[in-house]
């Protein structure tokens, strides 16, 4: 599956996170990995110098890191939400076998 980087895409995942009840705000700063997340406060500051690009990924990222409550989205929101986890799982999936790359294969001898 993959995203279409797109101005509507990025609005539809700003959507998610607004009825998940946090505020995205675009700021410029130091960021490490180009966000940062308060979750008391229910905050979501991304570096406002990334390109639609790095905006929808970073996003996606976020959205999986994030506990919202599925009831109160969308159906389309629901839908992008389960997405973001689903590859969030993929992700996580690749990085297992990447740090044991014989993991699964056999030996011929």
């Amino acid at each position: 599956m993959s995203i279409k980087y797109t101005q509507a895409t990025l609005d539809k995942i700003v959507k998610v996170l607004e009825e998940g009840g946090y505020v995205l705000r675009l700021e410029k700063g130091n960021f490490n990995s180009g966000y940062c997340v308060l979750e008391h406060k229910k905050v979501v500051v991304v570096n406002k110098f990334l390109d639609m690009e790095g905006r929808i990924n970073t996003l996606m990222d976020i959205l999986s890191l994030l506990k919202i409550d599925s009831h109160t989205l969308s159906a389309e929101s629901k839908k992008i939400y389960e997405k973001a986890l689903k590859e969030a799982d993929g992700k996580s999936l690749e990085e297992d076998n990447s740090d044991n790359p014989q993991e699964g294969k056999q030996e011929n001898q």
